[in-house]
């Protein structure tokens, strides 16, 4: 269960409520956020709504059945949309379209895509300056030195940033450098990375565990909402089976499902889901006639010399040949 409270409740009316709850035998956890103020009760005793409901400050009910209960569609009807600022939105109508090189280089490498971008119409340049790699000589990125480099010239050029944050140390510093944060597959249950990204008031991206379950996933992004961070979107990239013909599974299932299930905005990674040149395309556009609020992509203007993950990178003129399709299937779901 729910509880919605109004804004800037007295602390008197709010321990008057917290003990209500208590009063009925369940547990309430107090969770303020940059929208609102909630109040998150665990229990399974039957009560009189009225009971709660008729209490100075409270502004809504809902019953949750779901365990991640801030996370569900079943309280909040309308979907949420991330703003990024400038026009850029992501969720509930608006979708959006992220692209750029697994790892940054360089500033020339930086500078030309940015530019592609910008021809191509994408607002929003992914690209990893820390980078969890499965071996320990592979290139692991360029730090928080090339995050200001990367930073400095997409704000320039007007273009957002994502870019992925691995461990609790690297929050802060990178704070006023990027426009989301990204929880990369192999992070997506480090509950102390989670928790630390609930208190800051910028957006986060979470991916999907490379095993993980859809459960898992929206249990993940409920501990950054419970922690006080509603700016929230997952991210479906693919996930480890049996099969060995592609690098992961895309598991199109997953995003009508979490769009039942969840009103945060989902995003796919055919790039990662896939991991072969050839078929991120198809697999990007499946994931957008799935329902998908966003994609994002690998790209690198020679996919041959990058310096990670070259085999599902997508060139210039393969990635503005998938933006312009992408449009035109948005165009076309618009009619249905």
């Amino acid at each position: 269960m729910i509880i919605q409270l109004e804004s800037k409740l007295p602390s008197s009316a709010t321990s008057d409520v917290l003990q209500a709850v208590k009063n009925i035998g369940y547990k309430p956890t107090t969770v303020n956020t940059q929208f609102g103020n909630y109040v998150v009760c665990v229990g399974k005793k039957d009560f009189d709504i009225r009971s709660l409901g008729s209490l100075a400050g409270v502004r809504d009910i809902h019953y949750v059945s779901d365990d991640y209960q801030l996370v569900s569609r079943k309280w909040k009807v309308e979907r949420t949309a991330i703003d990024l600022g400038d026009g850029v939105k992501i969720g509930n109508g608006a979708f959006q379209m992220m692209a750029g090189p697994c790892s940054i280089e360089s500033e020339e490498q930086v500078l030309s895509i940015v530019q592609h971008l910008k021809r191509c119409g994408v607002r929003i340049m992914r690209g990893g300056v820390f980078k969890p790699r499965s071996s320990p000589y592979s290139f692991r990125g360029m730090g928080l030195d090339g995050l200001k480099m990367f930073s400095a010239i997409c704000r320039e050029h007007g273009i957002k940033i994502i870019t992925e944050v691995m461990e609790v140390a690297q929050i802060e510093p990178m704070y006023e450098y990027i426009d989301v944060y990204q929880v990369g597959a192999r992070n997506s249950q480090n509950f102390n990375l989670l928790d630390e990204l609930g208190r800051v008031d910028k957006p986060v991206m979470i991916k999907r565990g490379i095993s993980g379950t859809i459960e898992e996933l929206l249990y993940s992004a409920e501990y950054v909402f419970s922690a006080g961070n509603e700016r929230l979107m997952i991210c479906e990239r693919g996930i480890r089976t049996y099969e060995s013909a592609s690098r992961n599974t895309f598991d199109i299932n997953a995003i009508p499902i979490l769009r039942d299930k969840t009103h945060l905005p989902v995003i796919v990674d055919p790039s990662h889901a896939i991991g072969l040149r050839d078929f991120v395309a198809p697999v990007a556009l499946a994931g957008v006639a799935a329902g998908a609020d966003g994609i994002i992509i690998e790209i690198h203007e020679t996919p041959e010399e990058a310096a990670s993950d070259g085999a599902q990178t997508l060139n210039y003129e393969e990635s503005a040949q998938l933006f312009t399709r992408i449009r035109a299937l948005l165009d076309v779901q618009e009619t249905w």
